[in-house]
Order: C-alpha cells, then sequence, then structure tokens
C-alpha cells in the first residue's frame, strides 16, 4: 500500500492531510472553547460581585451588600433575620413571601433586593408582635384564619396593605386581594372574617410600609 506522502494525484485528499486536518481543527476548537469559558468566568466574577443596598424595613435603616442575584427574600430572611416573611414555592405562586414594597404587597420571591433600595419594606414583623398585635393580626387569631400558619404571615400582609389603602373593602375586595396567596389549609373563610373584624376596628396597622 503507497505512502499517502506518495498519493499519485499529488494534491488529492490523504490520510495524513486528514489527520493533520482534524488534529488542527481539534486544537482551534479547544483554544477557542478555553476562551470563551474564560469569558463566561469572567462575567460570571463580574455578576457576583456584591453591590450596596439601604432600606426602611419596619421603619428603621438597614444596610447590606449583595450580589445582583439576590431577592429581596433572601436579604430579609439571610442578612436582616426577618424570618416571618415564608418562602413556599419562590416562583411567586403561593404568596407566602408577600411583603409591602411603599405600601404595595409584592411577592419578595420575584422582587430582587436592589429593586428594594430606597424604599419601604414592611414585613409581617413590622405590623406588630405577640404583646402588642395589630388589630389584623389580633382578627386573624380571633377568626382562627390559620391552620398550620405556614402561610399567615403572607396572608396578614396582604389584607394589612388592603385596609391601609381600603379601610372598608368590599368583601370581593378582600377576595381580590387575597388571591395570590395559597392556603393548602383551605381557611380562606376565616381569612375574609377577620379582614372584615379589622376593618370594623378602623386600622390597619401599617405604619411603617
Amino acid at each position: 500500500m503507497a505512502d499517502d506522502k506518495d498519493h499519485p494525484n499529488g494534491g488529492g485528499f490523504t490520510r495524513r492531510g486528514l489527520i493533520k486536518g482534524l488534529a488542527t481543527t481539534a486544537v482551534a476548537s479547544a483554544t477557542s472553547g478555553a476562551a470563551a469559558l474564560a469569558e463566561e468566568r469572567a462575567k460570571a466574577d463580574v455578576a457576583g460581585a456584591g453591590l450596596p443596598v439601604s432600606i426602611t424595613l419596619n421603619g428603621a435603616q438597614k444596610k447590606g451588600v449583595f450580589e445582583p442575584r439576590t431577592t429581596l427574600a433572601e436579604a430579609l430572611r439571610d442578612a436582616w433575620g426577618m424570618t416571618g416573611t415564608k418562602v413556599g414555592c419562590d416562583r411567586g405562586a403561593c404568596g407566602a413571601c408577600t411583603v409591602l414594597l411603599d405600601g404595595l404587597a409584592v411577592n419578595s420571591c420575584l422582587t430582587l433586593v436592589h429593586d428594594a433600595d430606597g424604599r419601604k419594606v414592611t414585613t409581617i414583623e413590622g405590623l406588630g408582635s405577640p404583646e402588642a398585635m395589630s388589630p389584623i393580626q389580633k382578627a386573624f387569631v380571633d377568626a382562627d384564619a390559620l391552620q398550620c400558619g405556614f402561610c399567615t404571615p403572607g396572608m396578614v400582609v396582604s389584607c394589612a396593605g388592603l385596609l391601609a389603602k381600603d379601610p372598608h373593602p368590599t368583601p370581593h375586595a378582600v377576595k381580590e386581594a387575597v388571591a395570590g396567596n395559597l392556603c393548602r389549609c383551605g381557611t380562606y373563610t376565616g381569612v375574609f372574617d377577620a379582614c372584615a373584624a379589622a376593618a370594623k376596628a378602623g386600622k390597619s396597622g401599617v405604619t411603617n410600609g
């Protein structure tokens, strides 16, 4: 069998030429891949750099340095100890993480902490304490509007936000306000009763939202 270098056609394809071509392509591909990987790592390093945030949390100034991808729920729970804000689905479907952002009920798991920079945030802790409950919190207890309690902070905050805007909401308005809050225990009737009772008391309990 003739050697590839002695190919009778001179300028045709040879096994040696093919192997050299494949090797060259492989080296170029590897080099290009390494460069792309280095670029992605550089981008990740920039994305992972912390940026400062300052918010008014339940009436007190709070500051921190967070990665751009950090959610408000993560910052509240992990950095500032507001564990009353629950994380259920982590995709904005259950409402357990509801807080008030400048008085508006939002899913903190879908809100980046940097979007709250310079703004007011009210969590369940900002409404009251077991020793000094707000009207809406007391109404939830009196109406037995909870079972497992995991969804309760988000429910209470949603109701508080509603009452702050509309002191005398209709039953329909209450249902709309908690439409994004999922209660797996099915205590919705108690929630509606609690909101109505708090409305009668004439106060939402929101002082820092």
